[in-house]
């Protein structure tokens, strides 16, 4: 696959970063769709790919360079999930082992816990899922039910999770759980780190139409013992680190959508310019060849709104980053739903074959619709807190 073909990423990107985009392009192409298509049927890990990915630097990118990392941010990570998607070969543990639950210990892990998961999870010999999405709160930090209690000096964990992916294939889960507030009383938010062969913690799959290496689980926490280093960070900072983690989830959620509409548009354009009727390309034809110029606008602009959610995230400005990354996983997720619709319209009966492999992202891109926040909550916080709109719940 190749790099973007709009150009405008050359304006806002240093040349590292376009190197780095190059290089990870190179990667995937090394891969290919077909064989991560196959994985993915075959209900396989790409283990390969990650192994590989990890040993070039590219998974730990945005870790810090003390722990085995790149050094460098979620611009650079959302830059090897959305090349590696535009090859077809989409990693989205990508999303959560080293941006979500790296991040997280990066920011507030201790010393030892840093020591302990920081290098596995740059090199790709770690991974860690993340553990939000309860039955009845979903993704509502204000509304888990998962409550972690002290018993001595150790925490007892109890509650279910939903839809937590890839747990089969992760060394340890980081849960958000609630406890309670030594000063109000009060629960709120803490970040537990679970290994996954913990007594108590049990696992079942979800059976999924996506095709897609990674499962998705439920997951039933008992009175899970856990010793007092498993709580990340400070217990009484709540909702701080929660969003540590959650706005990358959004960023690289975005770059997830944006890879994946970028291989599409590359296989309808590739269509268009070589399907002859009458003599002529399909593509001539302004019914085909303007929808898909429209699509290539509206995934450029969701590119650049995720780029700037990144630079904002990584310069430190959480408050602004939160704003641009639910509106880039926003813009991200709709230009993917319609950049693939538009793909198989062009390819007509051929989009609906493995040959193409558009008629997967069908059910991959609506992912970016409704996960890790739907976009009706996206809607509700760009109205609440961009637009000073009341409250609608």
């Amino acid at each position: 696959m190749s790099a973007p073909r709009t150009t405008a990423g050359t304006l806002v990107e240093t040349p590292e970063q376009q190197a780095l985009r190059r290089a990870v392009a190179d990667l995937a192409a090394r891969f290919g769709p077909a064989w991560f298509q196959a994985k993915a049927r075959a209900g396989e890990y790409a283990d390969e790919l990650w192994a590989e990915a990890g040993k070039l630097g590219y998974l730990g990118v945005n870790l810090p360079a003390e722990y085995g990392g790149g050094g460098a941010g979620i611009t650079e990570l959302a830059i090897v999930l959305e090349e590696l998607g535009a090859g077809g070969c989409p990693l989205l543990m990508l999303v959560v082992s080293p941006a979500i639950c790296g991040t997280v210990i990066a920011r507030y892990g201790t010393e030892e816990q840093r020591r302990r998961w920081l290098p596995g999870l740059a090199d790709g010999t770690r991974r860690m899922a993340f553990g939000i999405t309860e039955p009845d709160a979903g993704s509502n930090s204000h509304r888990i039910s998962t409550v972690a209690r002290r018993d001595g000096d150790d925490w007892l964990l109890t509650g279910r999770k939903v839809f937590i992916s890839g747990i089969d294939h992760a060394d340890a889960v980081l849960f958000v759980a609630r406890s309670e507030d030594a000063r109000t009383g009060r629960l709120r938010p803490s970040l537990f780190v679970v290994p996954r062969d913990t007594p108590g913690f049990e696992y079942r799959a979800i059976p999924m139409e996506l095709v897609a290496a990674e499962k998705q689980f439920q997951v039933f926490l008992d009175d899970v013992r856990l010793p007092a280093d498993a709580l990340v960070g400070d217990e009484d900072a709540g909702l701080l680190q929660l969003f540590a983690g959650l706005n990358p989830e959004r960023i690289m959620t975005a770059a997830f959508s944006i890879g994946a509409a970028r291989r599409a548009l590359d296989t309808a354009v590739d269509y268009a310019r070589t399907r002859t009727v009458w003599d002529t390309p399909i593509g001539a034809h302004q019914g085909i060849a303007h929808p898909l110029a429209q699509c290539a606008i509206e995934v450029e602009l969701a590119r650049l709104m995720t780029q700037k959610a990144a630079h904002l995230y990584d310069a430190g400005d959480d408050l602004a980053a939160g704003e641009a990354a639910n509106m880039a996983k926003y813009a991200a997720g709709e230009a993917a739903c319609r950049a693939v619709d538009q793909a198989v319209q062009t390819l007509g009966g051929n989009g609906l074959t493995q040959e193409y492999g558009l008629a997967a992202l069908l059910t991959v891109t609506r992912v970016g619709r409704v996960a890790p926040v739907s976009r009706e909550m996206v809607l509700n916080y760009v109205a609440q807190h961009t637009l000073g709109l009341p409250r609608s719940y």
